[in-house]
């Protein structure tokens, strides 16, 4: 009795799943992977979320000064249109970003750079 029901069991699964497909196309999406673990990836997406820590060149370098007469280390600090540099686009810690602006200022007030650039 049991293998009778079985074999019903089965002409049914069969049956079904022939008039299912013969009814729907049969489409399946994948989702792929941005780097395979073939490939030697070891995650499905992969970003930089480490970045090089910036050194300050005053704390390396201990010859290095601020001075407000030296306007070519000045100059590297400001931007184009005559801002200051933030600390983390130059990298500097918070000591020498103060001297920096300090000899910045110094620089504008005796004019050796400008307030602005047109």
């Amino acid at each position: 009795m049991s293998e009778e029901i079985k074999n019903i069991d089965a002409n049914d699964a069969a049956a079904s799943t022939s008039s299912e497909v013969e009814s729907t196309p049969a489409v399946t999406y994948e989702k792929k992977p941005y780097i395979s673990q073939d490939e030697g990836g070891d995650k499905l997406y992969q970003r930089n979320l480490r970045f090089k820590r910036k050194v300050c060149r005053f704390c390396h370098d201990k010859n290095a000064r601020i001075d407000y007469k030296d306007v070519k280390m000045v100059e590297q600090f400001i931007t184009d249109r005559g801002k200051i540099l933030p600390r983390r686009v130059t990298g500097i810690c918070a000591k020498h970003q103060r001297g920096v602006a300090l000899a910045i200022k110094r620089a504008r007030i005796i004019a050796l750079i400008p307030f602005v650039e047109k």
